[in-house]
């Protein structure tokens, strides 16, 4: 099951009609996108506007930067100016001033900006999904041919994924220590505050409580298909009922996983 679901942990905006396998998303993960822009507060910048005329940097590849454009549009923001680099230099360079501001997903470069030696206080933080930006995230996503072989194990997996989900959320820190058991090298600290970010502002958000663990809302779905399709200028449109199903997902009652925010 696993060599077959291979890659099996996506952003949404990778599900897309020219993709050669075309995969199909099958559950819901970071109900949110993780995608933010980052500055820091000497910078002055404040608020998506102050970004008016500003020099961003991001690896070509990075899912911020491409969504960047329905960022730019909800937010009014015009005259940007891209620098590109090596995914290892993005934090750098924002620390040392090439650039203004980077995007990123929060709860990575949040990290390793402190790695460099910035303070989290000293960081501006404009999630897309605060401002305007209503992008799913990550999902699990599966080959037409495994969903056509194999339903019984695609939905077995999810229900397992579910399950272990809902361990995950209630004890982050020992989730991190089963994952020390496996690769020694990884910092303990580190992860278990990236995973509780990750938790607290993708999986268990507002969002995430409305439209339930996994499962996915059509309209907002169709509005995200459209602008995909833009943002990446996809050749086909994305068709939301061509990259999603729900079919293989588990009961409603066994997808009932969340916290309750404290």
């Amino acid at each position: 099951m696993a060599s077959q679901v291979s890659d099996a942990f996506a952003t949404k905006t990778r599900v897309n009609p020219d993709a050669p396998n075309k995969p199909v998303a099958i559950m819901m993960v970071y109900n949110n996108t993780p995608a933010s822009v980052m500055a820091l507060k000497k910078s002055g910048i404040k608020t998506p506007a102050d970004l008016n005329g500003k020099k961003l940097g991001a690896p070509v590849f990075d899912a911020g930067r491409r969504a960047f454009p329905i960022f730019a549009k909800a937010n009014n923001i015009t005259g940007v100016q891209w620098t590109a680099m090596d995914p290892p230099l993005r934090e750098t360079m924002l620390a040392r001033g090439d650039v203004d501001a980077i995007t990123g997903f929060t709860f990575t470069s949040l990290l390793n900006l402190e790695a460099r030696g910035v303070k989290a206080e000293d960081v501006v933080v404009l999630p897309y999904a605060s401002y305007g930006v209503k992008l799913y995230g990550n999902v699990i996503i599966a080959s037409p041919k495994i969903l056509k072989e194999n339903p019984a194990a695609v939905k077995a997996f999810l229900l397992a994924f579910t399950k272990g989900m809902k361990d995950v959320m209630a004890k982050p820190d020992a989730a991190i220590d089963t994952v020390k058991e496996r690769d020694g090298i990884i910092n303990t600290a580190l992860e278990t505050r990236r995973l509780k970010l990750a938790i607290d502002t993708v999986i268990n958000s507002p969002d995430a409580h409305t439209e339930g663990f996994g499962q996915i809302v059509p309209g907002r779905m169709s509005l995200m298909a459209s602008q995909v399709s833009d943002a990446f200028a996809t050749k086909t449109r994305v068709n939301p009922d061509a990259v999603w199903t729900s079919a293989y997902l588990p009961t409603r009652a066994e997808l009932n996983i969340l916290p309750v925010k404290k």
